[in-house]
């Protein structure tokens, strides 16, 4: 069938609108019209001064530092005003709502951390007790297995939000993806990016996130007979191979717990004729670290790989890494 204008969601930051703009080139260079509505989440609105945020939403789900951002855009797609939120893939749970699928997966950036600071050209040469902006307990436990010296300071925010802090002097540095650095052409300011072994990138990190509604799953909208084409149409965009890693990435999440803030990082790539996934668990005072890279040949299940991966990391202690207390 004719697909009308395909309508995409986006939040309003730099890095959101990059990343729609990013996705509607491509489908325009295929033929499809395409508009971009700008949603303003609660997510965003915490940024302005003074805004207190509610501790749930209207129906009575939390407000997390995830949700945030994700939650409003998903509630736009289900009654029908977009067709396609486009997301950075690790901010997503690793079971989807059952109204939503996704529908592709493109290409994906550079899925390293990065190092941003204007003094300093690298971690090593930090002072002692240094000030790092980051919430990411990930980051954090990580960055203290390579420095037990540092401190952190609590930097929530769009990537925008947490560049200006950094320069009004509210951290020593930051460490972000530099996927996000790189789309809104911030790398002048990178003066390192951490091997996967030194700060293993978070499942699905680089990469993004196209959601449509489930064609399986038809939605009472006025235009839901349209939802197969949508879908059909987006899917083109689909990059199989990091489809396949994310995927491997994200099932070690899943079956060791599944929550986008556990101090776990996985990488997928393609060696050769291989699948090396990498995956590490440290705990959050960065003393104790579990690490893992299995390889695998070409055609083994995606969701093999992460459970094989998974399992080797609980075998080696990392349920009980992750009780661990950080240093107050």
């Amino acid at each position: 069938m004719t697909i009308p204008t395909i309508r995409i969601g986006s939040r309003g930051s730099q890095l959101a609108l990059w990343q729609a703009n990013h996705i509607a080139a491509q489908l325009r260079e295929r033929g499809h019209a395409v508009e971009i509505e700008v949603i303003r989440t609660v997510g965003d609105r915490m940024q302005d001064p003074g805004f207190v945020a509610p501790a749930t939403f209207p129906d009575g789900t939390s407000l997390d530092a995830k949700g945030i951002f994700i939650k409003e855009i998903e509630d736009t797609l289900a009654v029908g005003k977009i067709d396609l939120a486009v997301h950075s893939l690790k901010d997503l749970p690793t079971t989807l709502d059952p109204r939503f699928t996704l529908a592709a997966i493109p290409v994906r950036a550079d899925a390293r951390d990065a190092f941003v600071c204007e003094s300093y050209w690298g971690l090593h040469m930090l002072p002692s007790g240094a000030r790092i902006g980051t919430t990411s307990p990930r980051r954090q436990a990580m960055l203290l297995a390579l420095r037990p010296d540092l401190e952190f300071v609590e930097m929530r925010g769009n990537i925008d939000t947490r560049l200006r802090k950094w320069s009004e002097g509210q951290a020593d540095a930051l460490v972000l993806a530099s996927a996000g650095l790189d789309r809104i052409g911030r790398a002048e300011n990178v003066h390192q990016r951490f091997s996967i072994d030194e700060l293993t990138p978070a499942p699905g990190q680089g990469a993004l996130a196209l959601e449509t509604r489930c064609p399986l799953h038809p939605l009472d909208t006025e235009d839901s007979s349209r939802d197969p084409a949508i879908y059909a149409a987006i899917r083109e965009l689909n990059d199989s191979a990091t489809e396949y890693a994310v995927q491997a990435e994200r099932t070690v999440l899943a079956v060791l717990g599944g929550g986008c803030q556990l101090p776990l990082g996985a990488f997928c790539h393609a060696v050769d004729d291989q699948w090396h996934l990498h995956a590490m668990v440290v705990s959050p005072d960065g003393e104790q670290v579990a690490h893992v890279v299995q390889k695998v040949p070409f055609g083994t299940p995606a969701c093999e790989l992460g459970s094989a991966v998974a399992s080797e990391l609980t075998a080696r202690g990392a349920l009980e890494l992750l009780q661990v207390q950080p240093v107050a």
